[in-house]
């Protein structure tokens, strides 16, 4: 669900605002929280026209809802995995991956997404910093040419064709001052008469450039990035003096540069020292596409931890999405990392709950027990959707699926989506992360709850 979707409705804004809370915990599972939400209320409007007090039933959610992520707790499994063995991770990002348009390429998006994430980890921690890693999207090419650099890329290419394309071991001065001899302001009333004074003006601006060129080159520094252009007669002294130049950086740009390279952002040109560049192994500049774009690859730096994902696509809806996608993938991977827990995908870990829920409904005597019931019923909508989507008979796949795990208490059988042949996800490899599906039953029930307990909205506009 975009942030970008106007919707009128007091209560589809909260269901926005719900799907969005999950995209920012969890990063996956957004659809699923809306599903599990429009089902709550719908079975909470047949529990008001029976009369039950709309408290009654908040409360009897809140109850059911804790029986649930207690049960998920109990189903879940342990996931284990070590940076020289990836396999369970990339399955489970290709879990994600399955229900998305990228489906294709699930499995080479679902190992980048996991190469990125470890890349960036701080497992001991077990922590993720997401920020590092870039996701660069460029229409041309294939989805399958999409590829992950350790490093930076940066849409831009070396500000003269005849600079190299490629610089080892690169000593990279990073600036945010103009890269030019200082233009004379309006104010200022220079009288160039005479051919001599052109001459002299003239070789006064080559010189204090001249001393520019010759400063970087004094603190060692092998390329110059800079968030400013130069005119076209710097980009010729800067190709005479052999000093490779790349101009109209962007700020977000720099900064991360200066993060992967262990450089320092220079403001001034007197501050350059020799301290604050950046060092790279390699800046390659790489042509691709019939249209020869060229970009920069700053790759091997001293700070390897920012790394960028390249997708490239046949049109712009492809490439957002993919984006999309991945960050879902990216974020299943950060989740494991933090908590290894895992429950079964396919609307399995629902149904399971859903048993364990209704089982738990006669313990309750009071008027609360209809509403635990309803959110038992409210949990298999989730796998209903899943059948429906999947182009099966939804009821009487539900409840063969749900009446085999009651018999053989197996609580891994699921929807068969992908049409295998056989419900146990297990098998399939489709797992879910248990604090994805915590925070999805979770948050649906206080959305709900929240929903239940405002009785009507006023409009400010009404007064």
């Amino acid at each position: 669900m975009s942030p970008s979707m106007d919707v009128d409705n007091q209560i589809a804004k909260l269901m926005v605002e719900l799907s969005r809370s999950q995209d920012y915990e969890i990063g996956d599972g957004t659809t699923g929280v809306v599903v599990m939400a429009g089902a709550l209320l719908e079975q909470a409007e047949k529990l008001l026209e029976r009369g039950i007090h709309p408290i009654r039933i908040a409360e009897g959610y809140e109850m059911a809802s804790r029986i649930a992520v207690e049960h998920l707790e109990h189903i879940s499994q342990k996931f284990e995995f070590s940076v020289s063995n990836i396999e369970p991770l990339v399955q489970t990002c290709m879990t994600t991956l399955s229900s998305k348009i990228v489906n294709r390429c699930k499995r080479m998006l679902a190992e980048i997404a996991v190469k990125a994430v470890l890349a960036v980890a701080d497992l001991e921690r077990k922590d993720v910093n997401l920020d590092l890693i870039k996701i660069e999207g460029k229409v041309g090419g294939k989805l399958e040419d999409t590829e992950l650099v350790y490093g930076i890329t940066v849409d831009k290419d070396m500000s003269h064709p005849q600079m190299p394309k490629r610089i080892e071991d690169a000593k990279i001065a990073i600036l945010t001052c103009p890269f030019e001899p200082p233009k004379p302001k309006t104010k200022h009333k220079v009288d160039i008469d005479t051919v001599e004074k052109f001459q002299t003006l003239r070789q006064q601006e080559q010189k204090y450039f001249d001393d520019m060129v010759q400063k970087c080159k004094d603190v060692g520094a092998t390329l110059v990035i800079c968030q400013w252009g130069f005119d076209d007669e710097a980009n010729h002294l800067l190709m005479h003096r052999n000093l490779p130049a790349v101009r109209w950086v962007g700020g977000v740009e720099l900064e991360l540069i200066a993060i992967a390279t262990g450089g320092r952002i220079v403001p001034r040109f007197q501050e350059l020292t020799p301290e604050k560049l950046g060092r790279a192994g390699l800046v390659r500049e790489k042509s691709f596409g019939t249209t020869k774009d060229r970009m920069l690859y700053i790759e091997q730096c001293a700070n390897s931890r920012a790394v960028t994902i390249f997708i490239r696509g046949g049109n712009k809806m492809i490439i957002e999405e993919t984006k999309r996608s991945l960050h879902d993938a990216l974020c299943v991977a950060r989740n494991l990392i933090r908590n290894n827990s895992i429950v079964y995908g396919g609307g399995s870990a629902e149904i399971s709950c859903s048993i364990a829920v209704e089982a738990a409904a006669d313990r309750y005597p009071g008027i609360e027990q209809y509403a635990i019931r309803s959110f038992a019923e409210a949990l298999d909508s989730v796998p209903m959707a899943l059948a429906e989507n999947s182009g099966l008979q939804p009821i009487d796949t539900l409840t063969a699926v749900k009446s085999q795990q009651i018999k053989d208490s197996n609580p891994y059988c699921g929807i068969d989506c992908n049409d295998v042949g056989m419900n146990d996800m297990q098998e399939q490899n489709v797992f879910e992360t248990l604090i994805g599906k915590r925070q999805q039953i979770f948050l649906a029930t206080q959305v709900v709850k929240m929903i239940l307990k405002i009785d009507d909205v006023i409009a400010p506009s009404d007064y």
